[in-house]
């Protein structure tokens, strides 16, 4: 297995076809190509600065010391997902050594219960988000922050789209659902040995 910088025809590819979202990450930071013995290409591994601007302030980091694995695009002809991660961590530390944490979660919404941590010594700290809200668009379930991204007319003013049922329905899809999320599993790789030092009583 090895890997090369993916290019943005890859990632996009990868993300539409071999991820669940078929959504590619607003902001990458890192991206890697990942080949199997045979030299096929399996997809990408993809690291960013994730949702949540403060994802790095519980640990006391700034923005660039902390990301965030947001996508394991494969289509399964890789040997071991596994060990496309594990290397995709060696090279981030290599091409990005101010990165001192990578983040991850596993949707429960999915049934994903993180084995790929697991079988690679991540942190797990817990359940998060459980409960929370988002949409059903046109049978896609849509984040918050996506519908608050669209703009649309209200009394003449263009504007964000208002974050409630009644308005997803009127502007956006007249079938919109609001569903509640079952959490995700959140997830630490420590990128040096103080940071290890650190979370592990997490």
């Amino acid at each position: 297995m090895r890997l090369t910088p993916a290019t943005h025809k890859a990632i996009s590819y990868a993300c539409r076809h071999f991820h669940y979202s078929k959504a590619t990450p607003s902001t990458i930071t890192a991206g890697y190509n990942v080949y199997n013995g045979n030299d096929e290409w399996c997809g990408v591994v993809l690291f960013g600065g994730g949702a949540n601007r403060h994802i790095g302030k519980p640990y006391g980091l700034v923005q660039g010391q902390v990301l965030e694995l947001t996508r394991v695009a494969l289509n399964g002809k890789q040997e071991h997902t596994s060990q496309a991660v594990a290397m995709s961590l060696k090279q981030l530390h290599h091409d990005k050594p101010i990165c001192r944490l990578v983040v991850s979660y596993a949707d429960c919404d999915q049934s994903h219960l993180g084995t790929i941590y697991q079988a690679t010594n991540w942190i797990y700290t817990g359940l998060f988000d459980k409960g929370d809200t988002f949409f059903i668009i046109k049978g896609k379930k849509t984040h918050r922050k996506s519908v608050h991204s669209k703009m649309v007319v209200i009394d003449g003013k263009k504007v964000h789209c208002p974050e409630n049922l009644d308005a997803v329905k009127k502007f956006i899809d007249p079938c919109a659902l609001l569903g509640r999320t079952k959490g995700k599993r959140k997830y630490l790789m420590p990128m040096d040995k103080a940071m290890r030092k650190q979370i592990a009583p997490l």
